[in-house]
């Protein structure tokens, strides 16, 4: 567990966070620095950011977000969010943050999916 206290956990070459809670900004800023390093550690070459669980992201949370998809991509992680409410979207839309540049998917398989690791079943 780091010290965010949102658990980063590995699917093959892919790393999965299920964000639980709201993010304070000194929870979203160890979880950015948290996630950054195990993809350094364990080499990953895709993120899966699952959101379902927010019920509310303010611009700050929705920058941090951003800005750890643009980080994770330039150390080589393809990042895709998940899991993201009809009210958190509409939300982010009315505030003018489209999350631009940040690549999306309905739920954890669609976005394994995206990022191409095989799943069974």
């Amino acid at each position: 567990m780091s010290a965010s206290g949102i658990p980063v956990i590995r699917i093959r070459n892919t790393l999965l966070s299920a964000i639980q809670g709201d993010l304070s900004d000194q929870v979203a800023e160890a979880f950015q620095q948290h996630l950054l390093t195990k993809i350094e550690s364990t080499g990953a070459s895709g993120v899966l950011l699952d959101i379902s669980a927010l019920e509310i992201v303010d611009t700050y949370v929705a920058r941090v977000l951003v800005d750890t998809a643009r980080m994770a991509q330039l150390m080589g992680a393809r990042t895709v969010l998940v899991g993201m409410r009809p009210e958190v979207a509409a939300t982010l839309i009315n505030m003018g943050n489209g999350l631009d540049g940040l690549e999306t998917a309905l739920n954890v398989d669609d976005g394994l999916d995206h990022l191409g690791t095989l799943r069974s079943g």
